[in-house]
């Protein structure tokens, strides 16, 4: 029987539990509450606990191997499943305290920690989710005190199971679809995963195909006639170390003041007893010479940007040259398809993050968007309500800006309050304010193909029909997109509206869009019909009511 564990073994059940997640991620995909190709749960849950397992610390000492994964997982989160995962295990990070070892009790004390940790996470907790799932499984094993760590995970996978399958008793958006909560499974297949570990089998690291491949370095771009133009992209992590400072008394502030007094594109944060630098430096040996009297570093990078950016060396070396102070206020936004980001654009967004249904970005891909737009006050816009709650998750990583998260839920909405975007109204709290009111007034409708039948509603729908939409509410169900979208125009009384803007998808055809586009525009004289060519996936069609 095991009685303790370290931090090998736990990143052994890591790993574990990343793998039984990636092989049934597409079941927890499926488990879909709304008839649409949307579910990426398993996709998000997976990236996430993959980047604690992947490249957390590999050391014999659990709290640091811990703290460790909970930080990368905290950087890799995706959607809110992926947001809520990565807290659960900062939980379990915080509640081993600087443990060497654990043993069950520890252990019970750390899932009972990763509890308060994810309901802290979100607002308003909402039961019969993953949230649910997991604290039930924690308070079914607290209350029998297993001796081993086989017998706890004997008590927690039967209780995380029936937990799962009551889910829909206390959701009726569940019950109703016929399905469990997608990311309370994705989680009873993490569990699974790490109790498999216990039995000794070791699991390597899961590499996943498909990800971004690093570019190829022309070293022919710095040569020995070459003069250091742009410096080094120079990234650690930075464990501080008590034999050095009172890590307690550490002013992290101070610290950034001094980084942004040698370099410059400085992002720094601190986890625990890590503190993650970002800087532009011609001189990395300086900084890494003066952090190492707080510390010793996890990982280090350093890249020459010189040959970064030989690609377009000339651009480069001209925005530099004449770089401008820090502007007042900057917009980040998230979408997908080429001309809604061309739309965005056009309404003087600085950053698109490419992302939305399915594809929801990660804390750390936002916390980079931030960074590019090197502005004192940063308005963003999630445009989809699973991005929301990562995007809040990189607003608290990132203090080198005034960030500000409206919580826009759809297209519709985040092009309506860009497109009303007054940074002269007053300070940052009367914009915001304002943006808010203006999502609060906008109307978007969805036309999309069905991924199943669904009956028992006001509209019964097809496998392979297209629905009309607004939120969860389903008003048609037809043959075509085309036909969709003009009932659900009909449904919604879009003559009412002055303006019908239309994002047609990348499964649109075009000549059915533009016959569409005619028989509203006759139908709604008092209307301005706008067709736009969006691109995006999933959605045949975008309707967005002004």
């Amino acid at each position: 029987m095991i009685k303790q564990i370290d931090g090998i073994m736990y990143l052994n059940m890591l790993r574990a539990g990343a793998q039984r997640l990636n092989e049934n991620r597409s079941t927890v995909n499926d488990l879909n509450v709304f008839p649409i190709p949307d579910g990426d749960t398993g996709d998000n849950m997976f990236m996430t606990v993959n980047a604690g397992a992947t490249k957390a610390q590999k050391s014999e000492v659990i709290a640091q191997t811990a703290d460790s994964a909970a930080h990368e997982m905290l950087l890799g989160a995706r959607g809110n499943s992926g947001v809520i995962l990565s807290r659960i295990f900062s939980g379990l990070a915080k509640g081993m305290d600087d443990a060497a070892v654990l043993d069950v009790e520890g252990f019970i004390a750390a899932l009972r920690q990763g509890v308060t940790e994810s309901y802290g996470a979100v607002s308003t907790p909402v039961e019969g989710t993953i949230l649910t799932v997991y604290r039930e499984g924690v308070e079914k094993v607290a209350q029998l005190h297993p001796q081993s760590f086989e017998e706890l995970f004997d008590i927690l996978l039967p209780e995380l199971t029936e937990a799962l399958e009551r889910t829909p008793d206390q959701l009726d958006v569940l019950r109703e679809a016929g399905v469990v909560d997608s990311g309370g499974a994705g989680f009873v297949y993490i569990a699974q995963g790490m109790q498999e570990a216990l039995s000794g089998d070791s699991f390597e690291a899961l590499t996943v195909s498909g990800g971004a491949q690093p570019s190829q370095v022309n070293l022919d771009a710095f040569t020995e006639d070459s003069v250091l133009e742009f410096g080094y992209c120079t990234e650690f992590l930075l464990r501080l170390q008590k034999s050095k400072i009172d890590v307690d008394a550490f002013d992290l502030d101070a610290f950034i003041a001094w980084l942004n007094s040698v370099g410059d594109s400085v992002v720094c944060f601190r986890e625990g007893t890590i503190v993650k630098v970002h800087v532009h430096t011609k001189r990395p040996g300086d900084i890494l010479n003066h952090c190492q009297q707080y510390g010793e570093f996890l990982t280090t990078k350093m890249e020459n940007m010189t040959l970064q950016h030989n690609g377009s060396h000339g651009m480069q070396e001209l925005k530099l040259k004449n770089r401008k102070p820090q502007k007042p206020y900057a917009i980040v936004t998230v979408a997908a398809g080429d001309g809604i980001k061309e739309l965005f654009s056009s309404l003087g967004c600085d950053v698109v993050v490419d992302g939305g249904q399915s594809m929801n970005p990660s804390a750390e891909e936002l916390v980079r968007a931030f960074e590019k737009t090197d502005a004192q006050t940063v308005y963003v816009f999630p445009n989809n309500s699973n991005i929301i709650l990562t995007a809040e998750q990189a607003a608290e990583l990132y203090d080198n800006a005034d960030v500000r998260i409206i919580r826009s839920k759809t297209i519709g909405e985040g092009y309506s309050a860009i497109s009303m975007f007054d940074p002269e109204i007053g300070d940052a709290d009367a914009v915001t304010a304002n943006l808010n009111e203006v999502i609060g007034g906008v109307v978007t409708g969805m036309v999309s193909r069905a991924s199943r039948d669904v009956s028992g509603g006001a509209v019964e729908v097809v496998k392979d029909d297209f629905i009309g939409f607004v939120g969860d509410e389903i008003y048609v169900d037809e043959k075509s997109a085309e036909k969709a979208m003009l009932g659900l125009c009909d449904k919604l009384g879009a003559g009412n509206y002055d303006i019908l803007l239309i994002l047609a998808g990348s499964d649109a055809d075009d000549k059915a869009a533009s016959q569409m586009a005619d028989t509203l525009s006759a139908k709604y004289k008092r209307s301005e019909v706008i067709m736009v060519n969006g691109g995006q996936p999933i959605y045949d069609y975008i309707l967005i009511l002004e």
